[in-house]
């Protein structure tokens, strides 16, 4: 039942990057490779003031393939900026059933990070 969470930072700005749109796939195909089936929609949500997603999809999510994709288009143009990368796609996997999974996004309009964080 893994628990996943975001946190999205604009390092330009040197702060929070509040109002990102999120979606949580869950990928289909073994050892949470893309299948057959394709990925299936979890979850979607949109980054508070903070910058942070505390909790995306229902609590019993199986472990497996998932991925976190960021609409960073959306966001760069709320606040007047235009974005080299429009999206970014983060896949994982979550191996742990009781586990939990928090993966900060560090943007830039032309650069992203991320980790596994705590």
């Amino acid at each position: 039942m893994p628990g996943i969470s975001t946190h999205v930072l604009d390092n330009a700005l040197g702060r929070p990057a509040g109002g990102v749109p999120v979606a949580l796939w869950r990928l289909a195909g073994p050892a949470g490779a893309a299948g057959p089936g394709g990925p299936v929609l979890v979850a979607e949500a949109v980054t508070d003031a903070d910058g942070r997603v505390a909790r995306l999809g229902e609590p019993g999510l199986p472990p497996g393939g998932y991925r976190l994709v960021f609409d960073t288009a959306a966001y760069f143009a709320a606040i007047g900026q235009q974005a080299f990368y429009p999206e970014v796609a983060v896949s994982f996997l979550a191996a742990e059933p009781d586990g939990h999974y928090h993966v900060p996004l560090l943007l830039s309009p032309f650069a992203y990070a991320t980790y596994r964080g705590s």
